[in-house]
């Protein structure tokens, strides 16, 4: 081989290299369009399945992007086209996984998705304890946002959320007048369910309360504690237990909303020098562990103790039936979808209120004679 002919061989093989390394040209709608022999609009709508085409010229056109390896249109040029991302953010406290543990978020979520799917929307679940670690929830792409599960009563981010024009609905938090808002009464609820209990002859009743806030401690709180947590849903809570009659030394936060948690609670409660003939729960998953603290003690419920929750969820899992401020959170959250519905229409939405109604169960009963105050 000649020296003029290795560096042609040199010459051809680094081209080689580098066209190799080159990264593919994008293949686009219009490339596909004109391979299947259709007009773009055409192919089109045989990715977004929005239009009638004929199963023949589909076919022609899955072929033609099979061939230039066509995966279909970049969502993203679409959201800066009309500036929508069809995604509704769903901003709630706690983890994602104590979400899914939640029968209750989960039974609220799967309402408003009803109605958002109706509406080929998608849920983006924010939780709030991402914390710094997280993104704020400003920086999400989305076109709505739920803040589902009460909360703090102020989040700054709702400045940049309204500024940016998006569509904010709340279930009692934050307290803004750009929220909108479906709220219960939870302060009134709370104070029927004490007053169903005074009803049955108990003096000493106990509270097992939600966190108060974010990182607040667990354990025995005062009253004044409870009655001014920064989560609304808790406050409010607290005072219709104080409303009722409850007993304003048996409180006790939660450090989550879990079985455990309600159990630990609910010890400390149990294991004073006088304990409650009832606790009042400000959910049902904390009053089922307040019920498997009780257990733990030998106590049986409701003979030696009345137990009574707060949301009205499923619990295929326990044998009895659980009294409970009713909230139907599967009605609720199609309630919730209704509204966004709206607003994402462009519809004006005014707030609202939902009723909570008060079931008696199996869990509630006559207070014990040997635990009766004189």
């Amino acid at each position: 081989m000649t020296p003029e002919q290795a560096r042609s061989s040199d010459e051809t093989a680094r081209s080689r290299a580098t066209d190799e390394a080159r990264p593919p040209a994008t293949v686009t709608l219009a490339d596909v369009a004109r391979r299947a022999g259709v007009a773009t609009s055409t192919a089109s709508l045989v990715f977004s399945g929005r239009g009638p085409v004929a199963p023949a010229t589909a076919e022609k056109v899955a072929r033609a992007a099979s061939e230039l390896g066509y995966a279909g249109p970049d969502p993203r040029a679409a959201q800066l086209r009309t500036g929508r991302t069809r995604v509704v953010g769903v901003s709630y406290d706690g983890t994602l996984a104590g979400a899914f543990a939640d029968p209750y978020q989960v039974a609220l979520l799967g309402g408003f998705s009803e109605l958002l799917d109706a509406e080929g929307y998608g849920l983006l679940l924010l939780p709030e304890s991402q914390g710094a670690a997280g993104l704020p929830l400003s920086s999400h792409s989305m076109d709505a946002v739920l803040f589902a599960m009460c909360g703090a009563l102020e989040r700054p981010d709702v400045d940049a959320l309204a500024a940016r024009g998006l569509p904010l609905l709340g279930t009692g938090a934050p307290l803004d007048d750009r929220v909108v808002q479906l709220t219960i009464p939870d302060r009134g609820a709370t104070a029927e369910i004490v007053e169903h209990l005074r009803g049955l002859g108990h003096t000493r009743i106990g509270h097992v309360t939600m966190p108060l806030a974010a990182g607040a401690r667990p354990g025995l709180v005062s009253a004044a504690e409870a009655s001014g947590a920064d989560y609304v849903d808790t406050r409010d809570r607290a005072r219709g237990f104080l409303d009722g009659g409850g007993t304003p030394e048996l409180i006790a936060a939660a450090s989550d909303l879990t079985v455990d948690a309600g159990a630990a609670a609910a010890s400390l409660l149990l294991d004073a020098d006088q304990p409650p003939t009832a606790l009042v729960c400000q959910s049902d998953l904390l009053a089922l562990g307040a019920i498997k603290a009780a257990g733990e003690r030998g106590l049986a419920v409701p003979d030696d103790l009345s137990v009574a929750g707060f949301d009205g969820v499923e619990t295929p899992w326990f044998s009895g039936r659980l009294t409970t401020a009713d909230q139907r959170p599967a009605e609720k959250g199609r309630e919730l979808g209704r509204m966004m519905a709206a607003l994402l229409r462009g519809e004006p939405v005014a707030s609202g209120t939902f009723d909570v109604r008060l079931r008696p169960g199996t869990t509630t009963g006559p207070a014990a004679s040997q635990f009766v105050a004189e």
